[in-house]
This record gives structure tokens, sequence and C-alpha cells, in this order.
């Protein structure tokens, strides 16, 4: 395993921490550890300190060197969880519920607002359907 040259565990909902094993891996000119369950720090060695942050995407709970951006002094994630749900998440559904109680409204205003001079008035339901009529 220390002569491996690529490997992608991607997608594949794996959990739990790195092994230190990882570091030791001298050849590994690729590594794809995104979209799993993984947690801990990142295992520190010299090979796997290289890999772009991209590599470890989609780990929410996983920290250490390559990834800086939104870490503490210790390392560890600050900020708030992405899974769990707050105040500031709940903010979209307010908004997504004015959109969905008035998209039947406007659907119901634009129907009438086409038939209703087509069923009571005749004179353009006529001038309508003789249109319809040319149009063929």
């Amino acid at each position: 395993m220390k002569s491996m040259e690529s490997l992608d565990l991607s997608i594949n909902r794996l959990s739990g921490l790195i092994p230190q094993g990882m570091a030791n891996i001298s050849f590994l000119s690729h590594l794809n550890l995104s979209y799993n369950n993984l947690s801990g720090k990142i295992p520190s060695g010299t090979q796997i300190q290289r890999f772009s942050p991209l590599s470890f995407t989609g780990n929410p709970e996983l920290y250490g060197a390559p990834l800086t951006g939104g870490f503490g002094e210790d390392g560890k994630p600050k900020g708030r969880n992405p899974d769990k749900h707050d105040e500031e998440d709940s903010g979209w559904w307010i908004n997504m519920k004015w959109f969905y109680l008035g998209l039947p409204w406007g659907f119901v205003v634009g129907f009438w607002a086409i038939l209703a001079p087509l069923a009571f008035k005749r004179a353009w339901r006529y001038a309508y359907f003789q249109f319809l009529d040319e149009m063929k």
C-alpha cells in the first residue's frame, strides 16, 4: 500500500477517523475523500498535507491541514454546525411559504383574466373563436 499512486474513496458513506497510516503513503499523487462522513483531525504527514482542500469537501466534522478556513486555534471547526437547524435557517421557509400561498392566486387571477371576458362577453367570444378558425 505504500506505493499506491491514486486513491478515490469519494461518496462512499465512510465514517470515522482517517487512519494515521494514510500519512505514510509516499507515492500517492491523487487523493479524494470528499462527500463521506469522516470526522476528526486529518493525519499530519508530508503526503496528505499537500492535497487540495477539495479532496476533503463534504466532511463537515473533518479539520486540520490542508483545511484552513473556518477553524479555530485548536483546529476544530468554529461557527455553527451545518447539520443543525437554527433560526437563521428557518427564514427561507417563510419566504417560500408566501410563494406557495401566492402561486394558486396568481393562477386563478390569470386564468379568469382570460376566460371571464370570453365567458361573459358574447362579442369577444365570437371574435376569439373566429380568430382561432382563421389561424387554421
